[in-house]
């Protein structure tokens, strides 16, 4: 997409501007993450996510008629600002649930995250620029040759249309706010009434009320580590996400695989069908017989090794690419009359790849949905919870704002230079790889209670 635009000069150059793109999405983000808490605190939960829905579904439409780079950042930072109230639907569900199904409840939402974010990438890949990729079936229709990227938007912006229907017609309010009564005795008169309760409600110590928890005072050791934990791993994630698509459609002589957007869309559709067996069937028994912390500790101790074996699949491809004298390769299906010179080595890529897809997404399911559970675990009360979560989505956010920039920009920088290894294409997986392993140790600090 962002290739497509005239402001990139150099091929070299598109992982930085698709970086930026990224990056203008999770500032705004950021920005009115810690606005739609409070905000549903006043008005209600339910109006708040209708709000963010309806914002969502504009904007990402209009996204979709993106024909400039300027029209793209500008919508797609309209949309971050409806983006931050993901911590509004943690509260619901906490809200909605007990101490008994609650870690169940919350395993839900790392489900349909991981869902959004593979699903998404394979339909943006299956179904960009229609009219050229699927000439027999769009070629007529002269709006998606105009506006080559509306379609998959149209496409992922109706889970958000069935989001709001749902939440329009079925959703109902979870916030209950009590009515205050009154204390021991009346302000006004200064004697007690029937309304009065015996025994005030107002919790308190040595007959005063207790102060309301600050942020700071819930950042105990624990929970730092928690909350480091969770930082270092969405940082890593964040710029592998941001840099597989991008490594995949380079050419093998600048580290990449070759790919196309459609080839791009089926590899990461393979990992979408495998999240619903991790999440729904899989998840539940490795926690139930491991527990939530050794799991944390499982997913991101096998996502080390992802990040830094995924570079080396460039190096397939280049031999591939020798093999057929520097012709365009990886189109689905492969060419018969290539098959005979390459068939072993380009099969062989396809199941490195996958399989390497696969433990990204195990360790990402068992990861991240064990660090959603253990925040809520370290919160003191269910009256911090709300601020807990804030505090996580706030951090996971903000490093989706340098995790793109840092990833496209090292990206660009590695192949425009001739660096031996480990600074040229491997050093942003590397640095990946050393991000997670940093996260990883930290966990191990975590006290099993």
């Amino acid at each position: 997409m962002v290739e497509g635009f005239d402001v990139v000069k150099n091929p070299q150059d598109v992982s930085f501007y698709a970086g930026l793109l990224l990056t203008s999405y999770s500032i705004c983000q950021a920005i009115t993450t810690m606005y739609w808490g409070p905000l549903s605190d006043r008005i209600g939960r339910r109006p708040t996510l209708l709000m963010g829905l309806t914002g969502d579904l504009a904007t990402f439409v209009l996204f979709g008629l993106s024909k400039s780079y300027k029209w793209a950042i500008i919508t797609r930072s309209l949309n971050g600002f409806f983006a931050g109230n993901t911590a509004v639907v943690k509260s619901v569900v906490a809200e909605i649930s007990d101490d008994s199904n609650r870690p169940r409840m919350m395993a839900l939402l790392p489900l349909m995250w991981n869902i959004g974010v593979v699903a998404g990438s394979a339909i943006g890949g299956l179904l960009a620029d229609p009219a050229n990729q699927y000439p027999s079936i769009f070629g007529r229709f002269d709006i998606l040759r105009t506006y080559p990227y509306l379609l998959p938007c149209l496409v992922g912006s109706l889970t958000t249309a069935m989001g709001l229907f749902v939440g329009l017609f079925k959703l109902k309010e979870t916030l209950v706010i009590e009515p205050a009564v009154p204390d021991v005795v009346t302000q006004e008169t200064g004697i007690a009434t029937e309304a009065t309760p015996l025994v005030s409600t107002a919790p308190q110590q040595n007959g005063e009320p207790l102060p309301a928890q600050s942020m700071l005072s819930l950042l105990t050791p624990t929970c730092k580590f928690v909350m480091a934990t969770n930082l270092l791993m969405c940082l890593a994630i964040a710029m592998g996400d941001q840099i597989y698509p991008i490594f995949a459609a380079s050419a093998p002589a600048d580290g990449g695989l070759g790919f196309s957007t459609r080839d791009i869309g089926i590899s990461l559709s393979v990992s979408s069908v495998a999240v619903l067996y991790l999440q729904l069937v899989a998840y539940p028994k490795l926690v139930q017989k491991y527990g939530t912390l050794t799991c944390c500790q499982m997913g991101l101790k096998i996502m080390t090794p992802f990040f830094f074996a995924m570079p080396f699949l460039s190096l397939l491809s280049s031999s591939i690419e020798r093999i057929i004298a520097g012709k365009t390769f990886m189109r689905l299906p492969m060419p018969t009359d290539w098959m005979s010179f390459v068939g072993f080595e380009y099969c062989m890529l396809w199941i490195l790849l996958i399989g390497l897809l696969l433990v990204r997404i195990t360790g990402n399911v068992l990861a991240f949905t064990s660090l959603n559970l253990l925040v809520s675990n370290i919160a003191p009360s269910k009256a911090t919870l709300g601020t807990m979560n804030g505090m996580q989505q706030l951090g996971a956010t903000c490093v989706r704002i340098v995790g793109p920039l840092i990833s496209g920009t090292l990206w660009s920088w590695s192949i425009k230079h001739s660096v031996p290894f480990p600074f040229n294409s491997h050093f942003v997986w590397i640095l990946c790889s050393c991000l997670m392993a940093i996260s990883w140790w930290m966990s191990l600090k975590l006290p099993n209670s």
